[in-house]
C-alpha cells in the first residue's frame, strides 16, 4: 500500500460538476478521477487506493447512501464526503450515522470543499498507517510458540521469571530462554517495546 499518491474520486451523474470539481481539486495538487455512475466506480475502483472519495447522494438507479452501504458491506474504508443540492436534514443524518466525514450543500464551497477534502485524505492516510503498524504487529506475534505466547502473558502481567516458571511448571532458566526468544522474534529490545507491540496488534486481535 502507498501513500505517495492520494486519489480523490468524483462521483456524480451530472457531467458539469465532475469536471468543475476535477478542475478545482488538480488546482491544489491532489489527483482525481471521475465516475458518472456507480456501475462505473465499483468496476474501476481500487479498494487499496488511499483517498477519498465525494458523491452526490441523489443519483438514479443507485444513491449516494446506497453506495455508501455497499462501500461498508465490502470492507472498503475510504472517508466519504456527500453533497446534495436539497439539504436534506434526515438524509444527513444517515450520511453520518453511516460514516460519511463531510456533508456539503450545492452550490459547493470552493474553499470549503478543499478543506474537507484535505482533511479526509490525511484521515485515510493515518489510517491506512495505523492499519499498517498493527498488522505488522499482528505478523510477529504470530511467530511466537503456543509457550512463547503463554510466556509472553507472564511477561505482560509483570511476573518475574521465576513466578512465570512456577505457573508453567518449567525451570526459570527455560522461561528466559523463552524470553530472549520471544524478545528476537517480536524484534524488540525492551519490555516497553514490547508492551506497545502488543497493544497495536490488540486491534486485529489478542495472540
Amino acid at each position: 500500500m502507498s501513500t505517495d499518491q492520494p486519489t480523490v474520486h468524483v462521483l456524480d451523474d451530472d457531467q458539469a460538476v465532475r469536471e468543475a470539481l476535477e478542475f478545482l481539486i488538480q488546482t491544489v495538487g491532489l489527483s482525481v478521477k471521475t465516475y458518472p455512475s456507480p456501475t462505473r466506480f465499483f468496476e474501476e475502483f481500487d479498494p487499496e487506493a488511499v483517498g477519498c472519495l465525494i458523491m452526490d447522494i441523489r443519483m438514479p438507479v443507485m444513491s449516494g447512501l446506497q453506495v455508501q452501504t455497499e462501500l461498508k458491506n465490502r470492507h472498503i474504508d475510504i472517508p466519504i464526503i456527500m453533497m446534495t443540492g436539497h439539504g436534506d436534514v434526515e438524509l444527513c443524518r444517515r450520511a453520518f450515522l453511516n460514516g460519511a466525514v463531510e456533508f456539503l450543500l450545492k452550490p459547493i464551497d470552493e474553499q470549503q470543499l478543499i478543506d474537507a477534502l484535505q482533511k479526509a485524505v490525511r484521515q485515510h492516510i493515518q489510517s491506512r498507517e495505523k492499519l499498517a503498524v498493527t498488522q505488522q504487529a499482528r505478523e510477529l506475534l504470530d511467530k511466537l510458540s503456543p509457550r512463547e505466547k503463554e510466556v509472553l502473558q507472564g511477561m505482560l502481567e509483570g511476573l518475574s521469571s521465576k513466578q512465570v516458571a512456577k505457573e508453567l511448571g518449567l525451570s526459570p532458566r527455560t522461561v528466559e530462554t523463552h524470553r530472549s526468544h520471544i524478545m528476537e522474534k517480536l524484534e524488540v529490545s525492551s519490555l516497553a517495546q514490547l508492551i506497545r507491540l502488543y497493544f497495536h496488534a490488540l486491534h486485529a486481535g489478542a495472540p
